[in-house]
């Protein structure tokens, strides 16, 4: 792996898990960092093989969840920053220039970075992902996720500052990435929603699905997205209903045993 003569010194940390066909790329977009971190959750692809001559380190570790995938990943990183990526995203050059002054003198201990959503190759400008942000540059003694298993974040004590440039992030590669990923998303929501003692019955499932569409669609406007806005608004309707169905089934399980 080469780096630039100056590289930043910043740790990427990039967790994954089968993803040889895009980590490349992910990869490729951050090679000014002085550490480039894989931690693969033991992948039956070549996403190691793959990831290797583009990464300073490749580690593999147990998953249990996005969250402690994370956290155990920050500890191991040798830089008092971090940047996080996840393979389907991309830092763009004025992001990385932008990065680079951030640390040069940073007033924060942590910044948010909005993200230009794609699905099947169009840019997403409308719907619920329209103002999508993420916090993903900290420093790596002030900030770990919180304890959830979905829609994880960084929990910082000081307030973030922002950037301005933005990831891209090519979400969905097909619509049944997108049923496989949502299936899992709904599975986890769901459980994080028992944690926190939440009941789900016949009303909170229809309202969610129905409101989750009607906000995206109608409200945010995704149906100037044209006939992507309308699949997202619709999809996002069925994580309502599945998270909170899922929801309802482990209630009626609990009673029975």
């Amino acid at each position: 792996m080469v780096l630039e003569m100056n590289a930043t010194r910043l740790s990427v940390i990039i967790p994954c898990f089968n993803e040889e066909k895009i980590i490349g790329d992910c990869l490729r977009s951050v090679q000014f960092a002085s550490e480039i971190m894989v931690v693969d959750a033991f992948s039956g692809d070549r996403t190691t093989e793959t990831a290797r001559p583009l990464a300073t380190r490749v580690l593999q570790h147990e998953y249990l969840n996005q969250a402690a995938q994370k956290n155990w990943a920050i500890l191991q990183a040798a830089n008092e920053w971090i940047l996080i990526l996840d393979p389907d995203e991309r830092a763009t050059p004025e992001l990385v220039a932008e990065i680079k002054q951030i640390l040069h003198s940073p007033k924060c201990d942590g910044y948010w970075i909005r993200r230009r959503n794609f699905f099947w190759g169009k840019e997403i400008r409308y719907g619920n992902w329209q103002h999508d942000k993420v916090l993903r540059l900290f420093r790596r003694d002030k900030g770990r996720y919180q304890n959830v298993q979905v829609h994880e974040e960084i929990e910082l004590d000081t307030p973030p500052g922002w950037c301005r440039e933005k990831l891209l992030h090519y979400s969905y590669r097909s619509l049944n990435d997108y049923l496989r990923k949502l299936g899992r998303l709904s599975a986890l929501g769901a459980d994080d929603a028992r944690l926190r003692g939440e009941r789900a019955g016949c009303w909170k499932i229809l309202s969610h699905a129905v409101g989750r569409f009607c906000k995206s669609y109608f409200l945010k406007q995704g149906f100037r997205d044209g006939g992507e806005g309308f699949v997202i608004a619709f999809m996002e309707a069925y994580y309502g209903f599945f998270k909170y169905a899922l929801l309802y089934e482990m209630q009626r399980n609990q009673s029975r045993s």
